[in-house]
Order: C-alpha cells, then sequence, then structure tokens
C-alpha cells in the first residue's frame, strides 16, 4: 500500500463514507432510526458507562450523522467532531463546558448578527457574558482578558464584510492565558482555511451554508483539535469527577477526544440540539464538491468586485480578494486559495438606494442565508444585523449603507448584468 497521505478532494469525497457492510451501499445509508439494539444486557451497560463506543439513541450518535462527523474532523485536521441542529446551536455547545456563570468569553465585534445577539443577550440567561473588541487590536483582545475569561472567539471569514482575521496571532494570545481559541469557519470553509493549523482549538461550522451548499438543510458541527489541555485548573468539566458517570473524569479518560466525548455524553444528552440523519445525509452529498464548488464562488467573487469597485456609483467594497483591500495579505497568509464569496459594498446614495437595490435585482435571491450555489443578496442593517445599535452595526460591516453578497455559481456576467440593472434603478 501507499504511504501517500490523500488530497483534500480525495478526502471530501470518501472520509467517513465506507461502504455499508450490511448491503454493500456505496451511498452512506440514511440510518433513519430513532435507536439501535443491544446485543445483550452487557453491551447496553457499557455503552451507557461510556466503557463502549456505540449507538444507543440518536439524540446521541447515529450513523449517518457519525460519518459526516468523520469527515469533518478529518477535513479540518481535528481529533473528534460533534455535529448538532444548526451553526448557532454548535456555538452554544462549544461554549457549554468550558463555561459557566460568572465566566466570561472575549469575542470579536465583526459577526454575523444572530451570533452578537447571542453572546450580548440570549448567554447572559446563562449568567455567562461576552466582551467585543476589535480583534485586529491585539492589545486590546490581551487587555480584555480576565481571570474569568473561558474561550475567545472570532470568525475566519467573518461575515458580513469578509474581513480576515489573524488566527495565528489569536491563538498566541488564547495560549499565553490557558485558553481555546473557538474559530467559526463557516465562510472559508475547510477548503479555503485549516484553523486548527492556525493555532485553533474548536472550529464551528453552520453547515447550512457552503458545506451543504445548496440551501437545503439546516446544520451545525464542532471539531476539536485534540490539542489542549483541558487539566490546567479552568475547565471542571473535563478536569473534575462527573458525577452522571461515577466520577469519571473525562480529559483523564478520554485525554484527545475528552471535548468530543463530553460533548456527545452531555452535550447532545441533555440539550438536544441533535442533527437528523436525512439533514447529515444531504451535508455529505454537498461536501463531495466542495472544492470545485469553493474555487468557481471565489473566481466569480473576484470578478463581480472588481466591477464593483470600478462603479462610480459604489463608495467601497470589503472583499479580501482585492488588492486594495487590508485583508489581501493576510489572505495568503489565512486563506490562500482564496477569499470565499461574501462580502459587501456600499452605495453612495445611501439607505434608500440600498433598499430599491435589493427590491430591483431579478438573479439574486433576497433570503437570509449565504454560501447557496445560487446569488444572494440582502441589507444587513435592516434584517440580519437590525437587532444591533448603529455604532454596532458599523463595527460589524453592515452600516445602513451597506448591502451584502454571497456570489453564487452563476455566469458571472449575468451576476453583474443583474446589479448594473439594479444600481441603475436605486440611483435613478
Amino acid at each position: 500500500m501507499s504511504d501517500r497521505q490523500p488530497g483534500f478532494d480525495t478526502l471530501q469525497i470518501h472520509a467517513g463514507a465506507r461502504p455499508d457492510p450490511a448491503t454493500g451501499a456505496r451511498q452512506v445509508p440514511i440510518y433513519q432510526t430513532t435507536a439501535f439494539v443491544f446485543r445483550d444486557a452487557d453491551h447496553a451497560a457499557a455503552l451507557f458507562n461510556l466503557q463502549e463506543v456505540g449507538y444507543i439513541y440518536s439524540r446521541l450518535t447515529n450513523p449517518t450523522v457519525a460519518a459526516l462527523q468523520e469527515r469533518m474532523a478529518t477535513l479540518e485536521g481535528g481529533a473528534g467532531a460533534v455535529c448538532c441542529s444548526s451553526g448557532h446551536a454548535a456555538q452554544i455547545m462549544a461554549l457549554f463546558p468550558l463555561m459557566g456563570p460568572g465566566l466570561n468569553i472575549v469575542s470579536s465585534n465583526r459577526l454575523y448578527g444572530g451570533t452578537v445577539t447571542q453572546f450580548s443577550q440570549t448567554i447572559k440567561r446563562f449568567g455567562w457574558s461576552a466582551k467585543f473588541v476589535d480583534t485586529d487590536d491585539l492589545a486590546a483582545v490581551e487587555a480584555a482578558i480576565d481571570d474569568n475569561t473561558r474561550a475567545i472567539f472570532c470568525e475566519s471569514i467573518a461575515n458580513p464584510g469578509g474581513y480576515i482575521t489573524d488566527l495565528d496571532a489569536l491563538a498566541a494570545i488564547a495560549d499565553r492565558n490557558g485558553i481555546p481559541l473557538i474559530v467559526d469557519n463557516t465562510t472559508a470553509t475547510p477548503y479555503l482555511c485549516r484553523p486548527i493549523e492556525h493555532g485553533a482549538t474548536l472550529v464551528v461550522h453552520s453547515l447550512t451554508k457552503y458545506l451543504t451548499g445548496n440551501g437545503t438543510v439546516t446544520g451545525g458541527c464542532i471539531i476539536d483539535s485534540g490539542k489542549f489541555n483541558w487539566s490546567n485548573g479552568k475547565f471542571p468539566s473535563f478536569s473534575d469527577p462527573e458525577p452522571a458517570y461515577h466520577g469519571l473524569k473525562f480529559h483523564e479518560t478520554f485525554g484527545h477526544l475528552a471535548f468530543t466525548f463530553h460533548s456527545i455524553a452531555i452535550g447532545l444528552r441533555d440539550l438536544g440540539m441533535t442533527m437528523n440523519p436525512q439533514a447529515a445525509h444531504y451535508t455529505l452529498m454537498g461536501i463531495e464538491t466542495l472544492s470545485l464548488r469553493m474555487d468557481r464562488h471565489c473566481a466569480n467573487a473576484v470578478k463581480v468586485a472588481q466591477w464593483l469597485e470600478n462603479d462610480p456609483r459604489v463608495a467601497y467594497v470589503t472583499y479580501a480578494g482585492l488588492p486594495s483591500s487590508p485583508y489581501h495579505d493576510r489572505m495568503a497568509q489565512i486563506c490562500p486559495k482564496g477569499a470565499s464569496a461574501l462580502f459587501t459594498f456600499s452605495l453612495k446614495a445611501g439607505y434608500e438606494a440600498c433598499v430599491k437595490l435589493i427590491d430591483s435585482v431579478n438573479l439574486f435571491s433576497h433570503v437570509a442565508n449565504l454560501g447557496d450555489t445560487r446569488s444572494l443578496i440582502i441589507h444587513s442593517a435592516s434584517t440580519t444585523h437590525r437587532q444591533l445599535t448603529e455604532t454596532q452595526q458599523i463595527a460589524a460591516g453592515a452600516a445602513p449603507d451597506v448591502v451584502r453578497l454571497s456570489i453564487g455559481l452563476e455566469d458571472p456576467e449575468d451576476i453583474i448584468a443583474d446589479l448594473d440593472q439594479a444600481l441603475a434603478k436605486a440611483t435613478a
């Protein structure tokens, strides 16, 4: 046998996908079942006592979902992965074993609006809090960390502006302070960026977006690097005896898979943020063409962004793939294959023109999603970031005079033609 390590294109098709041993089915079957039969009483007891790995109940584990978890861990270069019902669920599940009342995270202020709300409002109900900082200001990140900080959170390519984060610098800060760096890699996907290679501890995804790629299902995933020392005194969920499992210590027992086992045995067990097997199946099929799609997404985005940047009706374009972007040089470091296909542009005519533009497109779909094969458009300030103050909107890259684009796989000339006619109507 060859010692050659398979390339990304091979892994996106084969990782986690083996012929079904019972039927020989080549595609991963949809195991649409609630429960799994135990061999005998001892087998059941061993599974429930975490002494043996296997299937119990689909809220916890399911063969279709397990195949997706293996594929995601492989593509991201992680030790293990846990899939769940949505990207938002993935964020809560990532924080759940790290946090407790009175503890906080330090978070980028350039985030999807729903994440800002989740961190600024919803997690307060658990007694957690978030400190929002500009992660380009490394001194501010360091200064925000205190004795109660348990993680740094950022997006590799920020939604909506497409800003690229210096993951290596943030990882160094996290390491110095003994806390994990959690990176949302939704916009980049593991094809364009592998945060674990830049020092990330945990990677989260909304599988709903580019990974599935066709706007059919929702799903989330957390990938664990397997490299963090959970027994450094700050994370009792992993280092201390777990009463629900007769005093088992997750980090001592499972080592580099401690986070993965905890997220299944306790996170999915008690939070119940389960991914259904049909959604996992759709996502597995989507990932098979991920690299092909992302190459085309990026190529189209470059053409559209260049056209917009040269249009006199446009004030600026935020795409990191443009040489004029302050993040262009960072792209080579973090996302050498491309800057994805999500970015914003500002209209000189302001808010009202943005609204008219949205109402004038034909090819673009006006939806609250990204990463579809179709080109998508939205006015973030009045939708996805509407709950934020104007100051927060501007900080997040979603100012009132800004429109967000998710460039699809259509003919780029058709995408440009649709924007051109809509801009004409919006600025008439």
